[in-house]
């Protein structure tokens, strides 16, 4: 099952967990105080790279029917796409930069370059996954409705399709998001009615129609006898953009370390249990300069999960601290290369299509789905405390290491 005392489980007191909050309320403060120009500079710049990577690739494909034309047209266009998703519109509905009073910059205003609204997913992912993050039965991110990714979720014939839902999910990710707020899960425990889901729907059309006539009518136009070769460009582009913008997703959401929560634990929490909830429950992947602005600085999963309304371009230096208070805490940093964090992300994918008799850990003690129980069998394993000669802590980390070395 999913974890039900946080405290316990990260082998952390209550007094422990207030002085993680206070240390990360001091983050916080020390970048609210020293956000200006250079940040200002910095997000200004990245919407003007975008769109002169944009009109680049639009350009180019008037001359389409060059191979290389082609290739650059779409290339530059699959590079623009992602950027606005990633470091843009993701960041921007964010509210990361409300605090510049910039009206083209604020969270109210950008709407983005894909099908699916602003307006919902400012509530479906900034309020809904960031509040309840990894909740079972209360986040609709752990596992979008569709697939599941914990054991806490009972299996059913249907998730033989598993690995089904994640290609598919993976090639129309774009389409995926502006369905997410619909809610499918809630409609099947009709938990949501049809007339509700309706609603919603017509707003996504809306926008799913100014999408499709930019992309498969006004630009394909435009270039005149190339229109075929746009459209296939912007489709392409698109499908570029859908593949990186999952695995970075799934790379920050499911990689083993990624931990489950239930309701319980989230009904009592305290903001202090709420920041360790956010660095249980993300995950990181290693990335330069280059793949971090790429991937929106989602590569820092954890800080931006800690901070969401922070500039992210600050995530870097922030991380820096946020590994020192893992160090100090004796807490795991979750992080590792892309393609390791995707392995184990579509490892559980792959295996929990199975019903769990097939499977071999148990549910307190699966490498996606652990809990505090798992110490409980083991006696003198779950007692965190300060080695009086080191002063260093023994907490969740050592006490994994423990687990690790005595099961070999």
């Amino acid at each position: 099952m999913a974890i039900t005392d946080i405290k316990e489980y990260a082998h952390l007191t209550a007094e422990d967990v207030e002085q993680l909050a206070q240390e990360l309320d001091a983050i916080r403060a020390e970048i609210e105080e020293s956000r200006g120009e250079r940040d200002a500079r910095y997000i200004r710049r990245s919407i003007q790279f975008q769109r002169a990577l944009a009109a680049g690739g639009r350009v180019a494909l008037f001359a389409s029917r060059n191979k290389f034309a082609w290739l650059a047209g779409t290339g530059m266009l699959g590079m623009a796409k992602i950027i606005e998703n990633m470091e843009l519109g993701h960041n921007i509905t964010h509210g990361q930069w409300d605090w510049m009073n910039d009206p083209e910059i604020h969270s109210t205003e950008w709407e983005w370059d894909t099908t699916c609204p602003s307006v919902q997913w400012k509530h479906s992912h900034n309020f809904v996954h960031h509040k309840y993050t990894n909740v079972v039965d209360l986040d609709a991110d752990v596992g979008y409705g569709i697939m599941r990714v914990t054991r806490d979720e009972p299996w059913e014939p249907y998730y033989l399709g598993n690995p089904i839902y994640n290609m598919l999910l993976g090639t129309l990710f774009e389409w995926g998001v502006a369905l997410h707020h619909i809610e499918s899960k809630k409609l099947r425990k009709k938990e949501k009615t049809w007339a509700e889901a309706r609603k919603d729907l017509r707003v996504i059309g809306t926008k799913v129609a100014k999408q499709a006539g930019k992309d498969y009518l006004v630009f394909p136009a435009l270039t005149g006898r190339n229109w075929k070769q746009t459209m296939k460009a912007n489709f392409v582009a698109n499908l570029i953009r859908n593949y990186w913008a999952y695995m970075v997703i799934f790379c920050g959401h499911f990689p083993d370390g990624a931990e489950k929560f239930t309701k319980e634990e989230f009904e009592n929490e305290t903001q202090g249990e709420w920041y360790l909830r956010q660095m249980l429950g993300s995950a990181n992947f290693n990335a330069g300069p280059i793949m971090a602005f790429m991937s929106g600085n989602l590569c820092y999963q954890i800080e931006h999960h800690l901070f969401p309304d922070l500039p992210s371009n600050r995530y870097a230096e922030i991380s820096v601290r946020v590994r020192e208070l893992c160090e100090k805490y004796d807490l795991p940093y979750t992080t590792g290369s892309l393609g390791r964090q995707y392995f184990q992300s579509f490892w559980t994918i792959l295996k929990l299509a199975l019903p769990d008799s097939m499977l071999k850990a148990s549910s307190d003690d699966a490498p996606e789905t652990r809990s505090e129980l798992k110490f409980r069998v083991r006696a003198g394993l779950r007692e965190s405390f300060v080695d009086p000669e080191t002063g260093r802590r023994r907490g969740l980390r050592t006490a994994l290491r423990e687990l690790r070395s005595n099961a070999a």
